[in-house]
Parts: C-alpha cells; structure tokens; sequence
C-alpha cells in the first residue's frame, strides 16, 4: 500500500504519523499521544522513557519488570512507590510487622524526610511524596483503601473507627444505625 501522506509508521498504532506530532525513540516513530507505558499507561516523555527491545516503558515499570531483584535493590529517591507490582507478575514477600518505638524525639532526618511516621495498614515508613492523611493518621496512598472491602478511598470518601479506615458504604452496613428504612432489612415482629 502506498504511503501518500509521507509520514512514517508509529510504532504503537501503525498509523501515519506526521513530523509535527512525531516523538522519535531508538530510531522508532510514535504519536505523541501513543508514547505511553505498555504497563501503567502514563504519558511518557525523553526524561521518562526506558526502551526494551520493541517495547517501552516509564523508568518505574521498567524497573520493576526487567531491573536486579533481591535484598538491597530499591528505586532510589526519585521513585518512591509502595506498589508491589503484583500486575507484573511480580509476588511480594511476606513481612513481619513492624511497630514503630515509641521515639517522642526523632532526629532531624526522620523529621524532614517523615522516616518517623508510619503507615498503619504496613506498618512502614510513610514519605511526604505517599503520604496521604485519614482518621488523623499517615496512611500510603496504596493502602488508603477501606478494611472491608478493599475500595480506594479519598478525603471525601473516607470514614475513621477505632483506628481504622472505611469507605461510607461499608462504614454504614457495620456501624451505621440498623433498622426499617436505614437500608438494612429489619425484622418485624408481630404481637399475638
């Protein structure tokens, strides 16, 4: 089939790409809107991009899918993430939970880089770039979730009890009020 419009192939889509929407990677032509991570799908940029073979990812994915894998090996400060990557195929080691000392006076690193706060679903350390804050208490952004049910929860979202994190609907079904017309299915009983 002729190639009419003079624009070469992306290398995502197979469509014609022209020069003014082109992003060029290890001699490969994309749309701009087709330069995206084959596992995350964020956008991706000349900063962003980390190629194998054919296929392209953001650095994280990359090295969560193809970087060392052991004890010691981490993403570094400029990636921090609590994603296990279990959508990679990756399985995640079972840890014992760790309780944070009851330290009133943390140094001053812990206190610039929150190494003293921890997440109380992991019990790990919470970072200012994850952190997200519910019930009065540094949760990570991954295990902002309800107990129950397992929902993402957000600010608006979110219910506290006992310590614990819940979504509206589930906080509602366990603690809510119970009864006719409170979306429970309440017992009548009939007096003889």
């Amino acid at each position: 089939m002729p190639n009419w419009g003079g624009g070469a192939k992306c290398s995502a889509c197979e469509k014609t790409v022209y020069h003014a929407e082109e992003i060029q990677c290890n001699g490969r032509s994309f749309h701009k809107t087709c330069f995206i991570c084959m596992v995350c799908r964020k956008a991706l940029d000349s900063t962003t991009v980390a190629a194998h073979e054919s296929e392209i990812y953001c650095k994280t994915c990359y090295g969560k899918k193809y970087g060392p894998k052991g004890y010691g090996y981490g993403q570094g400060a400029g990636a921090l993430s609590s994603d296990p990557g279990e959508h990679l195929g990756i399985q995640p080691q079972e840890s014992k939970p760790h309780r944070p000392t009851a330290n009133s006076n943390p140094n001053k690193f812990a206190q610039k880089f929150g190494g003293s706060e921890r997440c109380p679903r992991c019990s790990k350390a919470v970072y200012a770039a994850e952190k997200v804050m519910g019930g009065g208490k540094p949760w990570h952004k991954t295990c902002f979730r309800c107990a129950l049910c397992g929902k993402s929860l957000e600010s608006t979202t979110v219910t506290d009890k006992d310590g614990e994190i819940y979504c509206k609907v589930c906080y509602a079904k366990n603690f809510g009020p119970k009864g006719m017309g409170l979306g429970n299915l309440g017992a009548v009983e009939e007096k003889q």
